[in-house]
């Protein structure tokens, strides 16, 4: 059997690998990080390639396959006037290779960063005399100078010169980007050799670099790794995120932003003006909205782009992983971008319904991406009260089945072909009819780390419950407005005292939506003294604290005897109805 290859390894010197450079036929694809090495760094780099030591293979790109197209920058450093299509792009290596062109091809003082990460420019010269000493340390032998050329020491005094031609010769310092401009070099030699006092010495010396060092650089050879023309461009970011060595991930967006912008489509640009759309300031849906990124939106693009195409006949499958986002073409994300802003938006919309008022008390992020793709694809269906019952049947089933943790991406294209579907007579969707909720979990709901309790946090402001002092249901200007948030109903401090197991004090069933100065004024109190306090200094009647006791499920009787164990066990029983309701089933 044929192996099929999809690259090829080589060497190329390090002078025709930065005079391809140079000329721009070696360019960085657009969605490469910026340069960022430190002065320190490169110094070892150079003095890695003065000892021919083995710096790394660097690995490219073959342009011209019409099906990975990205937008091409030059490296930092390039004047790109006359920029030509490169003929390669460097997926890994651009930080040496920067380095290298930097530091040994331009004239300019190279921008890097010190120890601080402190913004600094520096030029590198060769400390002749050391460079020559086989007992110096080879790390002395090549020295970073500020922009004036001058290295200062305390009190401001001069250590080492460099601001001139005659002062470089006379320090015996040599500039590493003289290495590979011969006209440069001959006019530092010729001054160099110009004191006729010290030109027996200095030829010696010059022999000896010539012999010795110059060869090291001008001959040096930088292992290449070349992926070929036909390489899909999914294998390209795979190849690209396995070499990323500079730590931080690539994103699918920033891919399809270079590959756009290969057709003149700024991407970026778009996403900004519809993330501001999402998440502007007053707007009643911003606050639900406020951690949406762009591989969300990109997602449901997705879902929609190949959603639409399954219904056409085309045989794809519905889907929204990495590989569909990056098979996207400009007139996909043309046709579907605005209407998926706007299905965030209805979702958003959706969610206050459910009171989920925020991105903090929003169940499952990932939720959002179906739910938007079902509100688009819906589009006018979705404001019949029949269908939003099942939308919400769907996504209670979703949150309290914890069916959104972990990798979601098949349960998520699942979720738009069945909900659709189901509510157009189809069958139950695989996520309602899976969903479960074990009764037990109850006791296991205390923080905001679980979906289920940010779920049951809604659910009690959905289902009517009031505020203990104020009175008011708990809607969007209630929340915002009195700062609604999840506090014990039997004190903490009460319950310690007590002996009650925190297990039980401080899981969910004790747990309810209560406002910031609602909270202060229980305090450490008893049930029956808090509510005391409620009746006598606040002017609110037993019968209708009773009233707003019983909008968060609560025993009346029990709470008010301060009877934790019957309290706690019948608003179990309550909060278990309340989720039988909601997903319309059994719980065991």
């Amino acid at each position: 059997m044929s192996t099929i290859t999809t690259f090829d390894s080589t060497v190329e010197s390090l002078l025709d690998l930065l005079e391809s450079i140079q000329e721009c036929r070696t360019q960085l694809p657009d969605f490469q990080r910026g340069w960022v090495w430190d002065d320190e760094r490169i110094r070892n780099l150079l003095i890695s390639v003065s000892l021919s030591y083995p710096i790394g293979a660097v690995m490219m790109l073959q342009t011209g396959n019409p099906n990975v197209r990205f937008a091409s920058r030059p490296i930092e450093g390039v004047d790109n006037v006359n920029q030509v299509e490169p003929e390669r792009l460097i997926l890994d290596g651009q930080q040496r290779l920067t380095a290298l062109f930097q530091s040994l091809k331009l004239k300019a003082p190279v921008a890097t960063r010190d120890k601080r990460d402190k913004a600094i420019k520096r030029f590198y010269y060769i400390d002749i005399d050391k460079m020559l000493d086989p007992n110096v340390d080879r790390e002395e032998t090549i020295v970073s100078v500020p922009e004036d050329r001058i290295i200062r020491g305390p009190g401001g005094r001069v250590v080492l010169d460099c601001s001139d031609l005659e002062k470089e010769c006379e320090a015996g310092m040599l500039p590493v980007n003289l290495f590979f401009d011969p006209a440069g070099l001959l006019a530092w030699q010729t001054r160099y050799f110009s004191d006729s006092t010290k030109i027996a010495e200095r030829s010696l010396k010059w022999q000896k670099l010539m012999t010795d060092v110059f060869p090291r650089f001008q001959q040096y050879q930088v292992p290449v790794i070349m992926l070929r023309k036909p390489t899909p461009k999914e294998a390209v970011c795979q190849v690209f995120e396995n070499v990323n060595t500079g730590g931080v991930s690539l994103t699918v967006f920033e891919l399809l932003t270079a590959t756009f912008a290969a057709e003149d489509f700024k991407l970026r640009d778009d996403w900004e003006e519809k993330e501001a759309k999402l998440k502007r300031s007053g707007e009643i849906y911003n606050k639900v909205l406020a951690d949406i990124s762009s591989t969300d939106f990109l997602q449901a693009v997705a879902l929609l782009a190949t959603y639409n195409r399954r219904k056409a006949g085309d045989g794809v499958a519905v889907s929204c992983k990495r590989r569909d986002i990056l098979q996207l073409t400009l007139a996909d994300y043309q046709r579907w971008a605005d209407r998926v802003t706007e299905g965030f938006i209805q979702a958003a919309q959706f969610l206050h319904e459910q009171h989920v008022f925020s991105a903090r008390d929003l169940p499952y992020g990932t939720q959002l991406i179906p739910l938007a793709a079902i509100f688009v694809e819906l589009g006018k269906e979705a404001h019949n009260v029949c269908v939003r019952d099942r939308i919400a049947r769907w996504y209670w089933c979703g949150v309290l089945g914890e069916l959104y943790g972990g990798a979601t991406e098949t349960r998520i294209a699942r979720d738009v072909v069945e909900v659709v579907e189901w509510i157009r007579g189809g069958a139950e969707p695989t996520t309602v009819r899976d969903a479960h909720f074990a009764a037990d979990r109850l006791f296991t709901l205390r923080t905001r780390n679980s979906a289920a309790y940010k779920g049951l946090h809604a659910l009690l402001m959905r289902e009517g419950a009031r505020d203990f002092l104020s009175g008011v249901p708990i809607d969007i200007q209630t929340y915002y407005g009195e700062s609604i948030d999840i506090h014990h109903i039997f004190p903490r401090d009460y319950c310690e005292k007590r002996g009650i197991e925190k297990a039980k004090y401080d899981c969910i069933m004790n747990k309810t939506p209560l406002s910031y100065k609602t909270n202060r004024m229980i305090g450490r109190d008893a049930p029956s003294v808090y509510l005391k306090k409620l009746e006598e200094r606040k002017g609110v009647s037993a019968a209708v604290l009773d009233d707003i006791l019983q909008t968060h499920v609560i025993d009346v009787a029990s709470i008010r005897a301060d009877d934790f164990d019957q309290f706690f066990e019948k608003r179990r029983l309550a909060l278990l109805a309340m989720i039988e309701r909601v997903m319309g089933k059994k719980v065991e």
